[in-house]
């Protein structure tokens, strides 16, 4: 037993609320299962790991988080394989990601055994959440935010971290409609976009609502200075598969966030002998591969999706329709890869797998 470990305290529920929970029919991020685990930040360490049932927080009205915005978050996901084990996809990326959201917002970083050690026990107790029927997973969401009473502009002293868990079905039912955005933009550079924060998707709502009031599922990020170079789709990384070559935007401004599905299909698509292409990615390319038919594919890539394909392009008024579903032969093949290797039915040759 680890030291950490041996400092978990943990209070299980007294009845489980799992025969509530129709998993036929889940609506994404609105039931959540039986318990969370709890770290709290103070003196300069992290102490008090708990693992309680799922409640509600009590936070002081100065609650330094909700005046300065020092809050950052994870999403990840757990599966079951035939024999009925718990999987998780690629957890050190989470945690390695988590404290790089966390430095650059001026918060303490979780140790990595700290993160591990709660995870894994939070989610052996509440494995039977797991769903294993095709399509589902058990969503987890590690988040920390600045918990000190403060009113003065300055990083906190005390934080929480928290991880607690929603079984879910697929995102996106359906590929989606999207608009290339050239009025507001998502991040800037030396700004925070390539970090987990919190605020990055509140500011995001607003534009986003826009889209969605005409008619489109998602937006395409662009620059904040000319708009014209390509930065992320939605809350995804985004990929287009043009020609031969499967082109994404690269993550040298540190304007978007360095997915850890996107990486994972970077590598995939290269161990299919697809030519891959990090780099500036304009909207003139891509509308020019729209209009001479050389654009074959288009999807975004996220935990919450895994591979959500992009059904049509909006710019400019002028709307691209890209190939049915079934014709999209990389972008198909990448997400039947991933789903297999996420549920132990292939191989593991990648090490990405952390068995509970």
């Amino acid at each position: 037993m680890t030291e950490v470990m041996s400092k978990i305290s943990i209070e299980k529920i007294s009845q489980s609320k799992i025969t509530e929970v129709d998993f036929s029919n889940i609506v994404f991020g609105k039931q959540f299962s039986d318990h969370m685990f709890v770290a709290d930040y103070k003196d300069g360490k992290w102490s008090d790991f708990k693992i309680l049932p799922f409640g509600k927080l009590e936070v002081s009205p100065a609650c330094a988080a909700l005046h300065y915005g020092q809050a950052v978050f994870e999403g990840m996901k757990a599966y079951k394989n035939d024999n009925n084990e718990v999987l998780l996809f690629r957890p050190f990326e989470n945690a390695k990601r988590l404290n790089i959201s966390a430095s650059r917002l001026c918060m303490p970083e979780i140790p990595e055994e700290i993160f591990m050690e709660g995870l894994s026990q939070l989610i052996k107790i509440d494995a039977d959440w797991v769903p294993n029927t095709k399509g589902s997973s058990l969503y987890i969401r590690p988040y920390m935010f600045a918990s000190e009473q403060l009113l003065g502009v300055r990083p906190a002293t005390e934080y929480k971290f928290i991880i607690f868990t929603a079984p879910v079905n697929s995102y996106y039912a359906e590929p989606v409609n999207v608009k290339v955005e050239t009025t507001y933009s998502r991040a800037t550079e030396g700004g925070v976009g390539y970090a987990k924060a919190a605020g990055n998707y509140a500011a995001a709502l607003y534009p986003a609502k826009l889209g969605q009031d005409a008619g489109y599922q998602q937006l395409i990020w662009t620059d904040s200075v000319s708009h014209e170079y390509i930065e992320e789709s939605g809350t995804m990384n985004i990929m287009f598969h043009i020609g031969d070559k499967l082109i994404t935007p690269n993550l040298d401004f540190k304007t978007t966030l360095a997915g850890i599905t996107r990486k994972s299909v970077i590598t995939l698509a290269k161990d299919l002998g697809v030519e891959v292409e990090e780099r500036k990615v304009s909207v003139t390319e891509i509308i020019k591969a729209a209009k001479e038919g050389s654009l074959k594919d288009v999807f975004g890539t996220g935990t919450a999706a895994t591979i959500a394909q992009v059904a049509s392009i909006t710019f400019n008024d002028e709307r691209f329709e890209l190939p049915k579903v079934e014709d999209r032969e990389l972008s198909n093949k990448i997400a039947s890869m991933l789903d297999d290797v996420k549920h132990g039915k292939v191989e593991d040759k990648y090490n990405w797998i952390y068995k509970i």
